[in-house]
């Protein structure tokens, strides 16, 4: 039963700061689409968050966590105008999340 909370705080606390990143990158775009700059902090933030919120209660990550992340590899690739995949955003979310 502990698990199962340290859990969902784990993901209320990712998806707060995510959205908080979010937020505070647009505004500093000028309310404008993300730029390549502020959607790849964005990432790294997130990632970086949601990292330690793991490390901390030493869980995996859920899948929720590594949909939000490959969310953001797949803005960030957008953003740069990089080819790739679905598939390759996936994993390279579930690397930086383990």
């Amino acid at each position: 039963m502990a698990t199962k909370k340290t859990t969902v705080t784990t993901k209320k606390l990712a998806t707060k700061t995510a959205k908080k990143a979010v937020k505070k990158a647009t505004k500093k775009a000028g309310a404008k689409k993300l730029t390549k700059k502020a959607a790849k902090k964005t990432v790294k933030k997130v990632s970086k968050v949601t990292l330690k919120l793991n490390l901390k209660t030493k869980t995996a990550p859920t899948a929720e966590e590594i949909q939000q992340a490959a969310y953001f590899n797949y803005v960030e690739r957008i953003q740069s105008g990089l080819s790739g995949s679905p598939e390759h955003d996936w994993a390279k979310a579930e690397q930086d999340l383990t």
